[in-house]
Formats: C-alpha cells, sequence, structure tokens
C-alpha cells in the first residue's frame, strides 16, 4: 500500500506540474470550455513527464544526486506557482454542459465503462507483469537501472568503447539511444525508493490514459458531439498493438506515437486559431519527441511541411513538393556511399518486403480494420482531405507514411519487415494519428454534405 501511495504521489505531482504549465500559457476565456479542460488534462501528463526529464538531466549535469528532495521538491514548487497563476486566471463560470438525449447517455456511459475495465486490465498487467525481454530489457532498463543506482546519468558506450575505457563506461545494445524514457523508470524508482522492474513501468499505463483523455478533448474541440468524441477516444485506446505496447510495458515506442500525435495534432490546431498557447504547446511536443527515440527526429521534421502548409496556404504546396523531392535526391546521392544515418544504413536499392508489409497492415489483428478505413476515407473525402482545414495534418501525414516508406525500401530496416515485430512498432508511431485524421476527414465529410443539402448546419454533423 505504501509502494503504491509513493508511486501514484510521485507520478501524481509529475502530471499536475504538467497540468499547470499548460493551463498557464491558455487564454482563460479558452479555460472555460470543457472541451479544452480535456485537452489541457490529457497533454499535462506529457508536458509534464518531459520537463521531469530536463530537471534530472540538469541534476545530473550539476551533479547532484537523484532524490525525492533533489527531484520532487522544485517540481512541486513549480506546480504550486503555476497552479496559482493557473487559478486566478479560470473564469468564474464554465460553459453550460451539452444536453444528450437518452440513448446517447446509455451509449456514452457504456464506452466509459468499457474503456475504464480496459484500463484497470491494463494496469494490472503492468504492475504484475516483469520486465518484458528483448528491447525493454537490454536498450532502455539497463540504462534506468544503472542511473538509479549511481544517482545520476552515467555515459554507455558500444563494446569497443567499454573495452578501451576499462570500466569508465557501462555498454549495453543501444548506448546511444535518448535518455528520456529510462529517466521515466528512475523516477519511478525514486519515488518507491528502490528498483522494481515492473513498477517502475507505471509511465506507459499513464501514457495511455493521458492520451485517451488528450484525444477526447481535440474530438470535442475539433466539433464532435459528446457521443462522437467518446466512440473516437474507443477507437483510439482500443488499437491492439498500442495495447500490447502498455501491457508489456518498456518500449519506447507507445510514448513516440503518442508525443507525436498529439504534436500534430497541437499544429493542427494552431493552424486553425492562430493562439499562442497552441503554438507553443505544438513547439514543445516537437522538440520531446526528438528525445524519445532516435526516429523522433524524422517524426519531428515531419511536422516541417504543416507548418509551412499553415503558414502560406497559396505557395506552400509548392514548397512541400520542392522539399520533399530535393530530400529524396540527397538521398539518392548519399546512398551510393552506403551511409549510415541515425543509425540505419541506406542503400539504394529498392526492394520492399511487399507482402509482409500487407500481411502487418491487412491481415493480421494489430490495428483492426483501420488501414482499410484510411484507404477508404482518403478516397471518398479526397476533397475534404485536402481542404484548407485538414491539408496541415494531412501533408503531416503524408511526410510521416514517406518516411517508412524510404525506410522499408531503401534501407537496413526493410531486412526486419518480416519479423513483423519492427515493422508494427514503428508504424505505431503514426497509427494513432492516422485514426484521429480518419475520424476529422468523415466529420468534415458529413459536415459537407450536410451542408449542401441543407438538412442541417455543418458544425452539428457527426
Amino acid at each position: 500500500m505504501i509502494d503504491a501511495l509513493r508511486l501514484t504521489l510521485g507520478w501524481a505531482l509529475v502530471w499536475g506540474f504538467g497540468i499547470a504549465a499548460v493551463a498557464a500559457t491558455t487564454r482563460p476565456s479558452a479555460l472555460e470550455r470543457p472541451d479544452e479542460r480535456a485537452w489541457i488534462a490529457g497533454c499535462g501528463f506529457f508536458v509534464g513527464a518531459f520537463f521531469l526529464t530536463l530537471w534530472m538531466r540538469g541534476l545530473s549535469v550539476a551533479g547532484v544526486r537523484f532524490s525525492l528532495v533533489s527531484i520532487g521538491l522544485p517540481i512541486a514548487a513549480a506546480t504550486i506557482a503555476l497552479g496559482w497563476l493557473g487559478w486566478k486566471r479560470l473564469p468564474t463560470k464554465a460553459a453550460p454542459r451539452e444536453p444528450m438525449a437518452r440513448g446517447q447517455r446509455v451509449l456514452v456511459i457504456a464506452l466509459a465503462a468499457w474503456l475504464a475495465f480496459r484500463f484497470i486490465v491494463l494496469l494490472l498487467d503492468v504492475i504484475w507483469t516483469p520486465l518484458y525481454p528483448w528491447d525493454a530489457w537490454i536498450q532502455w532498463a539497463t540504462k534506468s537501472r544503472v542511473w538509479y543506482e549511481f544517482g545520476r546519468i552515467v555515459p554507455f558506450g558500444r563494446s569497443e568503447a567499454w573495452f578501451a575505457a576499462n570500466g569508465a563506461i557501462w555498454f549495453d545494445a543501444s548506448p546511444n539511444y535518448p535518455a528520456t524514457v529510462p529517466l521515466w523508470q528512475v523516477w519511478s524508482s525514486v519515488a518507491l525508493g528502490r528498483f522494481d522492474d515492473a513498477l517502475m513501468n507505471l509511465p506507459w499505463w499513464l501514457t495511455a490514459v493521458a492520451f485517451a483523455i488528450a484525444v477526447f478533448g481535440a474530438l470535442r474541440g475539433a466539433g464532435f458531439g459528446i457521443g462522437g468524441a467518446w466512440i473516437g477516444t474507443w477507437l483510439v485506446s482500443s488499437l491492439p498493438l498500442a495495447n500490447v505496447h502498455v501491457a508489456l510495458a518498456g518500449y519506447a515506442d507507445l510514448p513516440m506515437a503518442a508525443y507525436f500525435a498529439l504534436a500534430a495534432l497541437a499544429l493542427w490546431r494552431w493552424s486553425l486559431r492562430r493562439t499562442l498557447e497552441d503554438a507553443v504547446l505544438a513547439a514543445t511536443l516537437a522538440v520531446a519527441c526528438t528525445t524519445i527515440k532516435t526516429p523522433g527526429i524524422v517524426w519531428a521534421l515531419c511536422l516541417v511541411p504543416g507548418v509551412i502548409l499553415a503558414l502560406m496556404p497559396q505557395q506552400g504546396p509548392r514548397i512541400v513538393a520542392f522539399g520533399l523531392f530535393a530530400a529524396l535526391m540527397t538521398l539518392a546521392v548519399l546512398a551510393q556511399t552506403n551511409p549510415v544515418i541515425l543509425g540505419y544504413r541506406l542503400h539504394l536499392d529498392f526492394a520492399p518486403a511487399w507482402q509482409a508489409l500487407a500481411d502487418s497492415l491487412f491481415l493480421l489483428g494489430n490495428w483492426h480494420l483501420l488501414w482499410y478505413a484510411a484507404i477508404v476515407v482518403a478516397i471518398v473525402a479526397w476533397r475534404d482531405v485536402r481542404s484548407p482545414a485538414l491539408a496541415p495534418l494531412a501533408v503531416v501525414l503524408a511526410a510521416g507514411l514517406v518516411f517508412l516508406l524510404v525506410a522499408f525500401s531503401f534501407t537496413n530496416a526493410r531486412n526486419w519487415v518480416t519479423e513483423q515485430t519492427t515493422v508494427n512498432r514503428a508504424v505505431l508511431h503514426i497509427a494513432p494519428l492516422v485514426l484521429v485524421f480518419t475520424l476529422l476527414a468523415v466529420r468534415a465529410w458529413f459536415a459537407r454534405r450536410s451542408a449542401a443539402s441543407g438538412l442541417q448546419p455543418a458544425g452539428a454533423a457527426a
């Protein structure tokens, strides 16, 4: 019981700090709306978890040992200060709640109960399952165990450097991987007061819960009704492979997917509203992407076409097309010399494993019917996908899909496609955003058709 209380309070502090930080940068008028509060609450976890690792990096550089006092006390003080600022800016009256018909209320209660039960089961999986083998065991938890015992970040290197250093550095399978995920596990261990290879993975469950809350807020803010937003949240939260990455916590792919999706959604919200809080949040989450996994640098760069299109809706498409052409030509030139980029060996040899890719996306049970639905919606709602409202988000997705295509076609990553695990983990980085975008495109299609037919206002669709 004491362990559970310590761990819960430790991460509640981090989440509370993130909520306070996001709320402090949000306009008071926006805080009136329930959708904005849900968006802030969900994104708050990711902001808090990111700044937690920044603070731990700073402590390590300064030579201050990790502890409840050195980590928790400054965060608690910052949370109080930011919380007071946010509380002072809260509106005196909240926006009225949307009325619900009886059938809609039953649907919402059923979906909420379903999600609650699912998250309870996943929580039990996380806290009862020892650290799962392979990457979680040999790439991430190695660092967290050593850093917890030393109370600071100590260097890791490859075998040659380890032998040459005569014990001055540590060795694991991927010594160059970013520190964010292991630092989450270190904070869990500090909060617990001991290293526990199961309980330290609570952040993966929190990632799934916070992401669901943020998606609900994003869909409500996009004009979905309560029932539609709950259905969308349920769809996003029920992606099979995403649930696997919660239950078998310890990999960095689920956090990578959540940070990238929320960064893209924050960018999309900024393209529509041009508010400072959306710009700051999008930039923060984009920077965080680069600290989750090495490919996070490319995922963050995939947001750039969306920014260009939002800033220059007329010339933007030509600039993005030229940039894509230039990038592909650069890769084609570099591929003549077999360069290694972000750990992937690039070579101009187009040999994708089409059968394995098709099996993964369309036949196996990792994504339900996501990719079928995405293709159908892209065809049926093509006009809406290209509309100024959705184009910035669409071009971000297009850039991400091109990145995956290049990785699976021209780099040594294609050798891992037939294993299914690697290709599915890479696709997981973009799958939640694809699903949210599909929902937005469906709503835009219904809204346009309804407005054209005069049956109801466009904003009431879906």
